[in-house]
């Protein structure tokens, strides 16, 4: 049975996009074989072309391993480091940042 695609709305798929372009451009830029590149992520030739290429349906993990093998991997640690809407919600009070404990039961 083969899997379901994963379809993502216009805006993440976009920037998936463009993250496998980035990630191609940088490995071109290095100098580094699609082959090499694959062989240093630890994965096969076929899951780097769907990376580059902007693949949902790749490994977040994969991902990583080609970032940590251009040597990228701590700029993606920085990827939602920053959360401003999140930061607004709380101090408009409209998220609260504690969890309220649900009543307990009454033993009978």
């Amino acid at each position: 049975m083969p899997k379901e695609p994963i379809h993502l709305l216009p805006t993440p798929a976009n920037a998936l996009k463009t993250l496998g372009e980035n990630l191609r451009l940088a490995r071109l830029r290095r100098g580094v074989t699609a082959k090499l590149q694959a062989e240093r992520a630890g994965i096969s030739l076929v899951t780097l072309s769907k990376i580059e290429h902007g693949s949902p349906a790749v490994a977040m993990g994969n991902y990583m391993q080609v970032l940590a093998a251009l040597g990228m991997a701590p700029s993606m640690a920085e990827v939602a480091a920053d959360d401003p809407i999140g930061h607004r919600l709380v101090d408009a009070g409209l998220v609260s940042t504690h969890r309220q404990r649900a009543p307990r039961r009454k033993s009978e």
